[in-house]
């Protein structure tokens, strides 16, 4: 893949939501790699991972807030952590069904956080958001 196309890290556990966005992010034509974790705990092993062998990090990390294991909220609370080993400017998005006006004010909270999207997610929010990421 291209490297100047954004790296991708898609975080869900619904695993028919996984591969309808991985396909749709796919189709942009903007993304290089996409790489997905099913729960919070896996994408902080991920992260690490790459760390640890001077890999490269994602450039942009969508990511559900519920979850079993590590849910989205713990995943960004232990990112803050991770956050000050890396200096890789990571844009996180968080996607969720929920339209709980609770759960958009505490996406505010996350200054890593650059936006709250609800699902469903079509090609064209995935192409904006990945054009902000290569701007």
């Amino acid at each position: 893949m291209n490297d100047s196309k954004p790296q991708v890290l898609l975080i869900d556990d619904d695993q028919v939501y996984l591969f309808a966005a991985t396909k749709t992010i796919e189709a942009t034509g903007l993304a290089g790699t996409v790489d997905v974790c099913t729960n919070g705990l896996d994408a902080l092993e991920y992260l690490n991972r790459i760390i640890s062998s001077s890999g490269k990090l994602p450039d942009v990390i969508f990511i559900d807030i519920n979850m079993p294991v590590m849910d989205g909220w713990e995943f960004l609370e232990e990112y803050k952590t991770l956050s000050t080993r890396i200096n890789d400017n990571i844009k996180i998005y968080i996607l969720s069904s929920s339209v709980d006006k609770n759960d958009i004010m505490r996406s505010k909270e996350y200054n890593s956080v650059i936006e709250y999207v609800v699902k469903p997610v079509y090609k064209e929010k995935f192409s904006e958001i990945l054009q902000s990421a290569i701007s």
